[in-house]
């Protein structure tokens, strides 16, 4: 590497004067040609001051790994968690950032590769001891969807309770009393392996119904995330028997699965039944018909995952949870209710 030293042996000047000149100190009395003559010769010697040696040093692109708590298979059957992989990838590319290394996790036993990583962004849901048995002794991490600890972690979020209510109201708003659930098995990964968690939206769905003397256990359909699930637990109404004026279904794969068993069934939606779904994944808007459902704002999600990580590699040591919004999106297929009074139990 070039040196003050070297610069000043081939301009035939002092050292003094090769510093001062390269650091545009305006005070030096020198001859502009003696001025071009060192600039010329820095320029030729590849040599950088120390303060451009370290913000070269600073632009070095981390190493940001991506830990997926899904199998590939799992990704497939349901889109939610790709399309926040898919916000990470897009924000780190368009940031320069091209070493990222994406982990699956699938069981207690398997063991993460972290090493040479600066950050890790987790997704999906996994216990405190856990992801610090993994992920040790790596401190950077920001967890996205769910968060082991808002205390620890910076996590990115959405808040389920005004998503799911946005998706009931809306169907109170349309007059309709009788509303089936249909929805996945929400699984964390721990010690024991994945273990089952609270789902909020089925939560909230037998809270709110439950407040309004509305909840019927029979109209609860729960079985896992996947289009054939689905399929399979809206079968498993229509076979019931007494089918309910409508649906809140936990996701728009599952939904998709049930449009099907309607169809089969000569089900029309939404003129017999009516559907409201969650995620607004690409394909919610090209079934037939097109479903209303809660926006969730998956890319975006993963977006402000690489930002706070950033920011936390820069130094931060405050976490931080971002909540970020969702927006209900109305399609086709939602009707007027035939009984019940529109907006009774707003």
């Amino acid at each position: 590497m070039a040196t003050i030293k070297d610069i000043a042996k081939l301009a035939n000047v002092s050292n003094a004067t090769v510093s001062r000149v390269l650091n545009r100190d305006a005070t030096l009395s020198v001859t502009e040609e003696t001025r071009e003559r060192i600039y010329s010769i820095a320029k030729e010697l590849g040599y950088k001051r120390i303060k451009e040696r370290q913000e070269t040093k600073k632009q070095v692109a981390p190493n940001i790994g991506i830990i997926i708590l899904q199998s590939p298979e799992e990704e497939i059957d349901d889109p939610y968690f790709n399309s926040i992989r898919n916000g990470v990838e897009q924000t780190l590319q368009a940031k320069g950032i091209y070493s990222t290394k994406v982990i699956h996790v699938q069981d207690s036993t398997t063991t993460s590769n972290i090493d040479g990583l600066d950050g890790l962004i987790i997704i999906g849901g996994v216990t405190s001891d856990k992801i610090k048995q993994m992920t040790a002794p790596l401190e950077h991490l920001v967890f996205v969807n769910r968060c082991p600890s808002e205390e620890e972690f910076d996590s990115v979020v959405i808040d389920f309770e005004k998503a799911t209510s946005k998706a009931l109201d809306y169907l109170f708003l349309k007059g309709f009393r009788r509303i089936g659930y249909i929805g996945g098995t929400e699984r964390q990964l721990s010690d024991q392996g994945k273990v089952e968690i609270e789902d909020f939206r089925h939560t909230v769905y037998v809270k709110k119904m439950e407040e309004l003397g509305l909840y019927e256990p029979s109209l609860v359909f729960i079985g896992e995330y996947k289009m054939t699930e689905g399929y399979k637990l809206m079968k498993r109404a229509i076979e019931a028997g007494n089918l309910p004026e409508a649906f809140f279904i936990s996701s728009d794969p599952m939904a998709v699965g049930a449009l099907r068993a309607l169809k089969e069934a000569n089900i029309a939606v939404p003129r017999d039944v009516s559907l409201v779904s969650f995620n607004d994944n690409e394909m919610a808007q090209f079934v037939d018909p097109p479903l209303t459902t809660v926006k969730v704002f998956t890319e975006q999600m993963g977006e402000m995952a690489v930002q706070l990580l950033l920011d936390r590699l820069n130094g931060r040591t405050l976490p931080l949870k971002v909540v970020v919004p969702t927006e209900l999106v109305v399609r086709e297929s939602v009707s007027e209710a035939v009984t019940a009074i529109k907006g009774a139990f707003l």
